[in-house]
Order: C-alpha cells, then sequence, then structure tokens
C-alpha cells in the first residue's frame, strides 16, 4: 500500500535572511559568525574594545551581512548595537531563552554559529526597543529612580541610628526627612539635646504632641551614633542634590520630544496632592505635550506613574500591532498552556518589566476609588486573590494606556454606578440566557416582599 510522503523539516523551512550573522556577547570579547561562503574564517573573535569594534563592523560589511542577531547579555551589548545600527544593519536583539541550543551545543564558537542559523530561516524575533530620544528619556528615568532608591536605604540607616541611640522619633513622626523630621534631626546634629525646644520644631500637620515628641527624644546621644546620624544626613542631601540635576535633564529631554504646545485642560487634573518624589518642575504638562494625551486623567495614573510608562515605551505605539502585544511584551496578559484542548496553567509570564511593576503599584492604588476602575478592581478582588486582581486592573490600564496613546483620544470616567449597573446588566442577561435554555422565564420579583 501506498504511504503518503510526509515533507520534511528542510524542505518546509526557506532561508529568509541569506545575509545574516550571529554574534554572541562576551564582556571581554564578541564572537560573530557569517554565511560560510562569504569567508575563508566564517567564525571570528573580536575583543570589546572600540577599535576591535569598528574591526569587526568593517569585516560584517565586506562579507555583504545587512542583518545581525545578537543574544542580551547585560550591558556589553549596547555598545555594538548602538555602532551597528548607526552603520545601516538591521540589528535583533534576541530574548536567550528564545535561543536555547540542541543538547550538547555549548561554546562561544557554536553559540554565535547557532544564532546565524536562526537568523537565517527567520526563526528568531527582535526585542523591542524604543527610538533614540525616548533611549535617552529611559535611561535617565533609570537613573532617577536608582537615586530615590538610595535614598530610601540612608533613611533606614538613618532610623537604625536613632534606634540605636533609643531616640524613637519615627513611633511619633510618619516620616523622619519629612518637614518636621529634617528640621528635628539637623537641630540635633547642630548640638540641640533639649527635648521640648526640639519639641516645638514640629509643623501643624503633625498630630503628636510637643509632649510626645520630646519624651521620645530622650536617648543616649552615643557620638558614634550621632556620627553615623550625620553621615546618612549628608549623603541623604548629596542625592537630593544629584536628583535636582537628574529633574533638570530630564525636563530638557521631554521638552526635546514635543509635539504639541498647549497644555491639559484646567478641568482634567483631579483634586489631589503632587506625589512627594515626582519631580518640582509641572510634569503633567511636560507629558502632555511629549504624548498628546493625558495620561494621569485615568484614575490610578498619577506623574510619577505616566514618566515610568513613556519612558519605558514612549508615545509611539507602531511596534505594538494591538492592545494585546502591549500586554503580551509588559507581561500582563494570561498564559496559554493547552495540552490536549485542556487549559494546564493560566498564569502569566514572569518578567522584570519597570513599566508593568509601576502598573501594579497603580491599579493597587484603585481600593478605595470611587470610580469604575475601583470597581472593577474591587469586583477582581471578591473573584480571585488580590495579586492576581492587581494583575487583572494593570492589564486593563494598559490597555487604556495603549488606545489613549493610539487614538489620541481623552479617558473620561464613567463612575462607579455605571460598572456596577452593566455589570447587574450582564448578571441578568446570563441568568435569563439559562432560563431559556431550561425551558423557563425569569420574571422580575417585588423587591418588597
Amino acid at each position: 500500500m501506498a504511504q503518503r510522503k510526509r515533507p520534511t523539516t528542510q524542505s518546509a523551512i526557506t532561508l529568509t535572511h541569506p545575509n545574516a550573522a550571529g554574534i554572541d556577547i562576551g564582556s571581554a570579547s564578541h564572537f560573530v559568525a557569517v554565511p560560510p561562503d562569504r569567508d575563508d574564517e566564517p567564525v571570528r573573535e573580536f575583543a570589546s574594545f572600540t577599535a576591535d569594534l569598528n574591526r569587526l563592523v568593517d569585516w560584517l560589511d565586506a562579507c555583504n551581512v545587512d542583518t545581525v542577531a545578537m543574544e542580551s547579555t547585560g550591558v556589553y551589548w549596547i555598545p555594538l548595537y548602538e555602532l551597528l545600527e548607526s552603520r545601516g544593519f538591521t540589528v535583533l536583539l534576541v530574548n536567550a531563552r528564545h535561543v536555547k541550543n540542541v543538547s550538547g551545543r555549548k561554546s562561544d564558537v557554536l553559540d554565535c554559529q547557532w544564532l546565524q542559523q536562526l537568523m537565517s530561516f527567520g526563526l528568531l524575533h527582535g526585542a523591542f526597543r524604543p527610538a533614540e530620544q525616548v533611549c535617552v528619556l529611559r535611561c535617565l528615568n533609570r537613573q532617577r529612580m536608582m537615586l530615590l532608591r538610595s535614598q530610601g536605604r540612608l533613611v533606614q540607616h538613618m532610623q537604625k541610628a536613632l534606634a540605636q541611640m533609643n531616640i524613637q522619633l519615627a513611633n511619633v513622626i510618619s516620616d523622619v526627612v519629612g518637614q518636621t523630621g529634617q528640621r528635628i534631626l539637623r537641630a540635633i546634629l547642630a548640638g540641640e539635646r533639649n527635648g521640648m525646644a526640639l519639641a516645638k520644631l514640629k509643623s501643624a500637620r503633625i498630630h503628636a504632641s510637643e509632649d510626645e515628641i520630646a519624651k521620645s527624644l530622650q536617648g543616649s546621644w552615643r557620638a558614634e551614633h550621632l556620627f553615623a546620624l550625620k553621615q546618612a544626613l549628608d549623603a541623604f542631601d548629596f542625592c537630593a542634590t544629584q536628583l535636582a540635576e537628574c529633574d533638570a535633564q530630564i525636563q530638557a529631554q521631554l521638552q526635546a520630544l514635543h509635539v504639541r504646545d498647549d497644555e491639559p485642560a484646567a478641568g482634567s487634573k483631579r483634586a489631589r496632592g503632587r506625589a512627594r518624589n515626582a519631580p518640582k518642575f509641572d510634569l503633567r504638562t511636560q507629558l502632555f505635550q511629549m504624548c498628546g494625551v493625558d495620561l494621569t486623567r485615568i484614575d490610578g495614573i498619577d506623574v510619577t506613574t505616566a514618566l515610568v510608562v513613556v519612558s519605558e515605551v514612549g508615545a509611539d505605539m507602531g511596534k505594538f500591532p494591538s492592545d494585546k502585544h502591549f500586554a503580551s511584551w509588559l507581561g500582563l496578559c494570561p498564559g496559554t498552556r493547552i495540552t490536549g484542548g485542556k487549559v494546564m496553567s493560566g498564569k502569566t509570564k514572569r518578567c522584570a518589566n519597570r513599566a508593568a511593576q509601576a502598573l501594579r503599584l497603580a491599579a493597587a492604588s484603585l481600593r478605595s476609588s470611587q470610580s469604575a476602575l475601583g470597581a472593577y478592581y474591587r469586583r477582581m478582588c471578591a473573584r480571585m486573590d488580590k495579586p492576581k486582581a492587581v494583575t487583572a486592573a494593570a492589564h486593563k490600564l494598559a490597555r487604556l494606556i495603549y488606545a489613549m496613546l493610539t487614538h489620541g483620544q481623552e479617558y473620561t470616567d464613567q463612575g462607579q454606578e455605571y460598572f456596577e449597573e452593566r455589570y447587574r446588566q450582564r448578571v441578568l442577561h446570563n441568568l435569563a440566557q439559562k432560563a431559556k435554555v431550561m425551558g423557563m422565564q425569569l420574571v422580575p420579583g417585588d423587591s418588597t416582599v
């Protein structure tokens, strides 16, 4: 009996990038592989010095290479990526998990050859990288976030020094580096030890009485702990100076990315206090002039969250075909692990995405919001555990941001009542459909009975 001939894998895969090269990135050197017919030595090693990188690019140009695939390794790929891109090459930064070698293939030479082979057959996809000017903004904002983390660690050092002297200031003042806390700390380092004199430095917003503050400031005043407190406060001030310089650079870069010169509508800004760690300039207006829409109109999105998302992605969503692709890149969409028609898992993938982390924090702040998004978040919390509800709300925020940046339309909140009424109508519709299948009819009842 004649058997049908099945197509082989080799005949099904076609050569889509015949001029592709593969580069295995390292800290000290890079291994580069070109098609075997382009050079007598198709695999070469180049040092990571700038002169050697220029020789690498010249060699690729001489081999008529137009597409380059490289594996992301730390930050060592950035200089070579930028050099190749400036010379007109199509560069794809691929995920290391997507190019796992077959069993036994593990060396720098084989790695670059494997990348070149996969790229030649079109089996690799490049990672998302925003435009050059957005990359500058992203670098500046990440530097700013690093400085804020450093300040947070320094605050912990201050609290440790105070606790070792049994100065319980943190128990009566919520923020030891706020206006009142800094006044008291600087007075202590200036030599003041009188508790009542220090307590009189409190502002009107502090709920604790002067007696409570004075009582918390009775301690041992050991010299070594005062020295540690002084150094921590000096480092905190230095970080504040660097933050101011970083904010000036961010403001200049946002002005370079302007697409419009008008300002957001005055009524669109909700009445709320400015975030403590937000830049001192008018960040909301700068973001509006860059994006063309006011992202802070979305409940839960403040200026710092909008800055993180815009600096990581940019205002151009053209590289994401749909909001689903955008949510998948953020790692906020449900997973699809299906085997034999059965859903094995629907959890989201592990992804260290700064924009996704910011959106999760924004989603968690919706717990007390009297808006449609707040009602949606509380509804999700009733259906599933809190981490999943936060991810679901962050997914909705991501899709709203995508729609605003893509269509240029402002967001209008319909309110909590609108969401609850729509949910009620969906429940009634589903109940009516179930009753119809069972040969019954859903009849409104008398609520007074």
